[in-house]
Order: C-alpha cells, then structure tokens, then sequence
C-alpha cells in the first residue's frame, strides 16, 4: 500500500479524487489538506462519502508520503510547493495549469511531464511529477491525437465545446448560480482560453509542421457535469480510413473508446472514459468526444497517471460504471 495526501480538499475535484482513493485498492489516504476546514469531517464537505470514510480534513502534512495530489487554484501550486520541502521519493501530481507549459514544467529542481497518458504513457511511467491536463484540452487532445500523429493535419482546426457547471469550481460567482445557469447556454473565453496553450504544444509534438490555427469556441452548458466538444478539419481520406487511424492510435489505450453510433454524455458521466465518434461531410472531418470534466478532465485521469507511475493495473480504482439513467 502507498500514502497519499491530497492539498486542497474542499473542491469538485478534491471530492471526486478522495471517493476514487476510498476504493483503490493499493492507496491509503494519509491526510486531507485544508486549512478553511480544519478539523470538520471529510463527509462535511463531501457529502456523499457519509458512511464512506471518518477521515477529518487536517492543517498538517506528512513531508514523508509516497504521493502528493494538489487540488490547488490555478497558480497556487507554485506557491505551496515553494513553501514546503516533501521527501524526494515523494511523487506529485498537480491538477492546475502551473506545470502544463514546456515553459512552465520545471520548478525547483521539480521536472514535471506532461501526463495525457494517450500521449506519453511511456514517460509517465518514469516519471516522479505530473501536470495532468486540464479538462477541455484533454476531450480535445484526445480527439485530435491519432490524426496529429499520421500528419494529416492540413489546415485549421475549428472546435465548439460545452461543459457543465462543475467546470467552473464550488466559488460562487455570476454565471455559477444556478437560476442564472439553468435553462441557460453562453460562451466564455472566445479564441483565448487557456488550455489552447496545452493543445498546440501537443500539436507540435507530434506533428512539427502543423502551421495552421486552432479556433476553439467554450461554452457553458446548464448540466452538472460533462464536456461535450466537437471539431472538425480538412481530411482527404475516407471515413472508414479515419475510423481505422483511430482504432489503431487508441488500440493499447483503456479508455479511450471509437464508437461508431452517435454519442452522448451519459455514457461518461462517472467514468473515466473517453468516448470518441467519427462524421464525414465532403472534405471535412467532423470529431465529437466526450468525457466527465471531473474524471477523465481531472481526479480520474489523475489517479490512472498515479497507476501508470507507480506499475499498478492501469485501470485499478476506475472501472467505473456511467450514471446512464
């Protein structure tokens, strides 16, 4: 068994995480960091772990455990990470925005990998620190991957996606209340939202002669949870070649899933799947993927990449069944 201690453990993520560590089997949960709720009940906050755990949130950490998951705002790992020296077999894995970057992924000594196993399980493997992706870059990615990788990439990507209130954390703000989201739909960061930077930088990676632009369009949508992302692109071979380049991209890739009826989000929601489907029109490619913005776009994600470090089964702790009815 290994320990794991969680920073920041009041929000969605945070919550979905520490259910996921509840029922893995190889984990124990050392601490729970959050100095606003010190001392109260784990299922305080998180209410549906009642009867689950009788963990208490802690002001204390243990510098000694064998991983660290940070739940932080974006831009605060930094700041708690220069604060306080864990032991160095300690592995990270932090779920903002702080490590994504190339620019960004080396801090303190701290050499931090890019963790969209679909990407580089490889060195996920071998690695002892993480930035795991954000939400919307990996439904996207994950989508975008098996033809980056083929170089059929030739012209502009264009990219409308939707994600639920969750997306946006507990924080209460204009367009989080819920009588402003119900029964309502808007866009947000037009063209400059922040995950793009993730997105191209994968692009070049596997293809380094992809000039062209990624449009990307986000939405908010009035459902908890979910991202629902579509693209579409120029692609000069047949439908079934597509479906073929992405069967074979994702073969050895648990979960992520090429279905060949058209999707929705209930087939995610509470798993850490990827579902991918395909659309030709003329010369375009149209891609529709789906994820649980708080699974496969976080917590979940984060705990396959803790698997993938540490050699236990990569789907251990996420075989998850959809919240379909």
């Amino acid at each position: 068994m290994i320990k794991a201690g969680v920073i920041g453990g009041a929000g969605y993520t945070a919550g979905e995480l520490i259910r996921l560590l509840l029922n893995h089997k190889e984990v124990t949960i050392d601490f729970i960091y959050s100095t606003s709720n010190a001392g109260n009940y784990v299922y305080q906050v998180h209410q549906d772990l009642i009867g689950s755990t009788e963990l208490k949130f802690s002001s204390a950490v243990n510098k000694e455990i064998d991983v660290l998951f940070l739940c932080l705002g974006h831009g605060n790992s930094k700041d708690f990470l220069s604060k306080i020296e864990f032991s160095k077999t300690t592995k990270i894995i932090d779920l903002s925005n702080d490590f994504r970057l190339k620019k960004d992924h080396v801090f303190q000594g701290k050499k931090f990998v890019y963790g969209l196993p679909e990407l580089q399980k490889e060195n996920i493997k071998k690695a002892t620190h993480i930035a795991n992706p954000g939400c919307f870059a990996t439904a996207i990615q994950l989508g975008l991957l098996p033809l980056a990788n083929a170089n059929t990439l030739e012209s502009d990507t264009h990219i409308n996606a939707v994600t639920g209130a969750t997306g946006a954390g507990t924080s209460l703000s204009p367009t989080t209340h819920f009588t402003w989201r119900d029964n309502n739909y808007s866009y947000y960061k037009p063209f400059t939202h922040q995950h793009l930077g993730e997105i191209n930088q994968t692009l070049n990676i596997l293809q380094d002669n992809y000039e062209s632009d990624v449009y990307f369009m986000p939405n908010r949508g009035n459902f908890s949870r979910g991202i629902y992302a579509t693209l579409y692109t120029n692609y000069n071979g047949s439908l079934e070649d597509a479906y073929s380049l992405f069967e074979t991209y994702y073969n050895n890739a648990p979960f992520t899933v090429i279905s060949k009826s058209p999707i929705h989000l209930k087939q995610v929601v509470n798993t850490n799947k990827c579902i991918i489907h395909l659309h030709k029109h003329n010369d375009k490619l149209l891609v529709s993927s789906i994820i649980d913005n708080l699974l496969k776009g976080a917590s979940g994600q984060a705990i396959q990449n803790m698997n993938l470090m540490f050699g236990f089964e990569e789907s251990e702790g996420l075989k998850l069944k959809a919240n379909y009815f």
